[in-house]
């Protein structure tokens, strides 16, 4: 009769015999092996979670960066960033300004094209686009935008909305000077001080700064509030020139020397941010 073996787990004489090692699984949880589970894969593949296929982020710190609210395109460093623009405006506002104190050929055809567009338009109308570039209108536009900013970003925010202010302010320092060394008569008067146009660049540098502060918190649609500063922008120009208070090149000049500075001032802060606040959660305790 054949004798039937005991179980390894019953007491009474022999003793216990070690499992017999399955192949490929001895080496299972060594560090390294192929199937461990461990991090330290010798295939080199990436495991199968979203986390392993991340790339290293800045500065050496695991992870990608989740999306941010950012800028438009045109002024982030893609495609070609802002020095293309910033060196475009430059050139055509040196352009203009050489035209208008040279008399040369450009200023004779701006003031033929002047004098044919002063008057034309509803006069109520022209005169409501040509007060959009007041102190009084567009400094409460760009001061609520610095408002809204330093409320939804706190210190972080901070160098936006003091490039921004920077900018509004900058406008007199170049604009009184120009007027004054340029000495240009306005269309319908014989008094100087036509050359840069002072509303235009007050709207231009308003509006546009709110826009730039403002587009960082718009979710969807991004393109209205950039859109809207040009088409005030765009508005102030005309109805300055239908009414008659500044020849076409005094308002194209100011366009030129604003874009300027709302580059630089929306891009500087950007390249230089503050430094980041220590935290303050306790340091580990020495091993």
């Amino acid at each position: 009769m054949r004798e039937t073996p005991r179980s390894q787990g019953t007491a009474g004489g022999s003793r216990s015999r070690h499992p017999l090692p399955r192949p490929g699984r001895a080496f299972a949880h060594m560090t390294g092996a192929f199937g461990s589970g461990t991090p330290h894969r010798s295939d080199r593949r990436p495991p199968h979670t979203p986390r392993g296929a991340r790339q290293p982020g800045p500065g050496g710190c695991p992870g990608t960066p989740p999306p941010v609210p950012g800028q438009p395109a045109f002024l982030s460093g893609r495609a070609g960033g802002p020095l293309p623009w910033l060196l475009l405006s430059g050139l055509l506002f040196a352009l203009v300004t050489w035209q208008v104190a040279a008399h040369g050929p450009l200023r004779r055809a701006d003031e033929r094209l002047g004098r044919a567009a002063v008057g034309h338009g509803p006069a109520g109308l022209t005169e409501f686009l040509a007060d959009l570039g007041n102190l009084a209108v567009a400094l409460p536009v760009l001061a609520a935008a610095l408002a809204y900013t330093l409320w939804r970003g706190g210190r972080g925010a901070l160098p936006r909305a003091a490039g921004a202010a920077l900018a509004m302010a900058a406008v007199p320092a170049f604009v009184v000077p120009l007027k004054s060394w340029i000495a240009r008569p306005g269309p319908l008067t014989p008094d100087t001080g036509y050359y840069p146009s002072g509303h235009t660049a007050t709207a231009a540098v308003a509006y546009g700064g709110a826009a730039l502060l403002l587009v960082v918190y718009v979710r969807r649609h991004r393109w209205w509030p950039p859109a809207l500063a040009l088409v005030l922008t765009l508005a102030t120009g005309a109805g300055l020139v239908l009414r008659g208070y500044h020849w076409p090149l005094d308002v194209a000049g100011s366009w030129c020397l604003c874009a300027v500075l709302l580059l630089l001032s929306h891009r500087l802060p950007a390249r230089y941010p503050p430094p980041p606040r220590a935290s303050r959660a306790p340091a580990a305790p020495d091993r």
